[in-house]
């Protein structure tokens, strides 16, 4: 499973390079910069174990660095998860990832999923494009894009191939890293 997971990784990284290759003045993705550290969202089963498992190997003092940050952001999750009266909401809220290290890096950066690996990059999400909003896409202009329902049909696939029973579950990031049973 990891190296079909890593395969789409690979294929997923080498589609964002190229888009930065060719939008280097609208994509601003730079080291250091975590806005889609803030972002809302949840994970498919393949990439919730990879990330159990590489969190596991993890410092111990990390861990529980990742951990206390886990629980603040359940919290954070479970009061949000109340107030949502419609899908716009969630993606205007925004909670501090629990593997977002001190310095603004990913504590699993290798492992990150999939929507950390696109997010700065032109996205085709149902039809409709959409980017980071600290990038300098100009509205009304065509820009090639990275079709997300192929890459989560993939990640479903191999989610349920792992398992025709959860397969279809998402979890938040924190929740994995509080539950790593």
């Amino acid at each position: 499973m990891q190296n079909r997971l890593k395969i789409l990784f690979d294929e997923i990284d080498q589609a964002v390079s190229r888009l930065v290759k060719l939008y280097p003045a609208e994509i601003r993705c730079r080291k250091g910069c975590a806005d889609c550290c803030h972002a809302v969202f949840d994970v498919s089963l393949a990439e919730a174990v990879a990330l159990q498992q590489a969190f596991l190997e993890l410092p111990r003092k990390k861990r529980r660095q990742a951990t206390l940050q886990a629980e603040k952001a359940m919290k954070e999750w479970n009061t949000l998860k109340k107030e949502i009266r419609k899908p716009s909401d969630i993606s205007n809220t925004r909670i501090r990832c629990p593997l977002l290290d001190s310095d603004n890096s990913c504590m699993l950066y290798i492992w990150r999923p999939v929507n950390c690996r696109t997010y700065g990059a032109p996205l085709e999400i149902q039809g409709r494009s959409v980017a980071c909003g600290l990038c300098r896409f100009q509205e009304g202009k065509r820009y090639e894009t990275i079709r997300m329902e192929l890459i989560h049909q993939r990640l479903h696939e191999l989610s349920l191939s792992m398992d025709r029973i959860i397969g279809d579950r998402r979890w938040p990031v924190s929740a994995i890293i509080l539950d790593v049973s």
